[in-house]
């Protein structure tokens, strides 16, 4: 495995957490009545890779489980990455 890789993977580790942590925040922020992470902030943090932690932090905390954007949209945003993914890669090797 070369640097290029480890470095992705580390990203990826980083910006999952990232995700995750932005959900229970935002979750406790809801729950305390408190200023709220914007959803656009936690789209963002999805598409720059964070989808799995994103994910997991609906699930996780219940949070946005409700709204049908969030449902079908960080699913969708996982699957564009996979695909994007795989069509760099295929295309490197």
């Amino acid at each position: 495995m070369g640097t290029l890789e480890i470095i992705a993977i580390v990203y990826l580790i980083v910006v999952n957490l990232i995700a995750l942590c932005m959900f229970a925040a935002d979750k406790s922020k809801a729950q305390n009545n408190k200023w709220r992470i914007p959803e656009k902030a936690l789209f963002m943090i999805a598409i720059i890779g964070g989808s799995i932690g994103a994910i997991a932090g609906m699930y996780i905390f219940r949070h946005k489980t409700r709204h049908w954007y969030f449902v079908i949209g960080m699913p969708l945003i996982l699957i564009l990455q996979i695909a994007g993914g795989w069509l760099i890669y295929s295309r490197i090797s």
